[in-house]
């Protein structure tokens, strides 16, 4: 990471920014500190004057001017290398006793204060300084009473340099942790850059590392690493399905084109024509059905229909698809049994569930032997509804379950019975589509599909279950009919 990068950073920028605000109110309460420590210091020094003013006073009263003179001079001895000033002179300011040399020249404010300027003796260093006196006058005398401003002075700068040295360190150290913060946060953005570079470049194989710590970043990958795992799923997806189109859909597409030759090539007859005609056709239907199944798919697949989502009957749904299905079991001599509770709703789409469920019966009667027993049940089960459809079939090996619910995988290697291969996967994409999963189980002998999906019905209902009549309820949604491209 240059450091060019850095400063660009809106993360680095963000903490200048904050880094100011930070500064100017760190610096607002330092002068604050600054100026009540000054006025405390000044406060101190006048409580002092005034407190020696009253005790001169008090030696005044008791021994007239002689007694204030001794203990001037007493006290100006006593101050010598100190800051404490002492004058006491008579109406022409000649001085009397006290430790400065002559009275100053700036006059005192209304109160008797005065600031003036104090030469200081050479044992002190010399130069110019300043003092902070209050005067006094009695019969025949002017006094005077102060203090060096040397160490208010001094305080004061200690203060000042003290405050502005911890500015100074506070900024610092701010600064730094700015950097180092906007260094960490820049090397995981830096992460998350380099991972989708590598996507982009096609590596759909990357993932945005986490660094186990559970915090936000950790949490942000986690989702992306989800999305790009739906994302690499569907890429493959498209994938093998393009794979499977070209394998499944070239023998009919070839049997059509040769069909034709054979008719072109035949010498014309009406009766030769209309039978291929009439296979062209069927050809063709069976074309279009994979199509729509494909398409309903990739409908179910991208959750396009949730805006058309209303509130679905199942139970009538079951029943319709029951009461549609059950003339082809009777011509192949099964058994269909309907065990369906009342009142299940759920929020959906109508047509997806309606074909979902018609894929399952059309499997279950599609590998069920003669004299067979197909169940179709539907129950509530802890907020959500259980729907299964049983047959006594062949079933479906274990450690092929997972593969069979792929687009176009057929356990029959020959492809001999009719259909395409997209039955349950239309089943799993549409229990996907309703936040639901299909479950394919051993049903001894057979197979049974569960098609588990929430519930959000609160409307009190009494669900109960029994077997009740397919000839029972409403029609099936116009333009459904059973048809056999429904494959296991």
């Amino acid at each position: 990471m240059s450091p060019t990068s850095l400063f660009r950073s809106r993360i680095f920028q963000f903490a200048l920014i904050y880094l100011c605000f930070f500064g100017v109110t760190v610096g607002l309460i330092g002068w604050i500190v600054f100026d009540v420590a000054k006025e405390s210091v000044s406060r101190q020094i006048e409580a002092t004057i005034d407190a020696e003013i009253t005790g001169l006073v008090e030696q005044y009263n008791q021994r007239g001017l002689p007694g204030l003179v001794e203990s001037i001079r007493r006290r100006a001895t006593s101050a010598a290398g100190g800051r404490g000033l002492y004058l006491l002179a008579d109406k022409r300011n000649r001085v009397l006793a006290g430790n400065i040399s002559r009275w100053p020249d700036e006059r005192p404010d209304a109160e008797g204060w005065v600031t003036f300027r104090l030469e200081l003796p050479e044992s002190e260093g010399g130069g110019i300084n300043f003092g902070r006196a209050r005067v006094l006058s009695g019969d025949g005398f002017n006094l005077l009473v102060g203090h060096d401003e040397r160490e208010r002075t001094w305080v004061q700068s200690t203060i000042l340099w003290t405050l502005v040295g911890s500015l100074a360190a506070t900024v610092t150290v701010a600064l730094f942790g700015a950097v180092v913060v906007s260094r960490a946060l820049l090397r995981r953005i830096d992460a998350i850059t380099a991972t989708s570079r590598e996507i982009m470049a096609g590596d759909l194989s990357q993932r945005v590392p986490a660094s186990g710590r559970g915090d936000e970043f950790d949490r942000l990958a986690a989702n992306l690493n989800a999305m790009l795992d739906r994302i690499e799923a569907l890429i493959t997806g498209i994938k093998q399905v393009s794979d499977n189109i070209a394998h499944d859909l070239r023998s009919p597409l070839a049997r059509l084109r040769s069909r034709l030759e054979v008719a072109l090539m035949e010498p014309p007859d009406a009766e030769s024509y209309r039978v291929a005609l009439e296979k062209t056709i069927s050809e063709a239907d069976h074309l279009l059905q994979t199509f729509n199944a494909l398409l309903s798919i990739a409908q179910a697949e991208a959750g396009a229909p949730r805006r058309n989502f209303a509130d679905v009957d199942l139970s009538a749904g079951a029943r319709d698809a029951a009461e549609l299905y059950e003339p082809l079991a009777e011509e192949k001599g099964l058994h269909l049994v309907v065990r369906v509770a009342e009142g299940v709703h759920l929020q959906g789409d109508q047509h997806l569930l309606f074909q979902a469920l018609a894929n399952l019966l059309d499997n279950a009667i599609k590998f069920s032997p003669a004299g067979g027993r197909i169940e179709l049940t539907l129950r509530r089960d802890s907020g959500r509804a259980a729907l299964a459809v049983a047959d006594q079939g062949p079933g479906i090996p274990e450690g092929l379950r997972a593969r069979a619910l792929e687009r176009f995988f057929r356990l029959e290697e020959s492809r001999s019975t009719p259909g395409s291969g997209l039955g349950l996967s239309l089943v799993a994409a549409v229990a996907r589509l309703h936040d639901g999963r299909i479950a394919l189980r051993d049903n001894r002998p057979g197979l049974r599909a569960v098609l588990d999906l929430p519930l959000n019905d609160t409307r009190p209902s009494a669900a109960r279950a029994g077997e009740v009549s397919t000839t029972a309820g409403a029609r099936a949604p116009s333009g459904l009919k059973p048809s056999s491209e429904a494959a296991s």
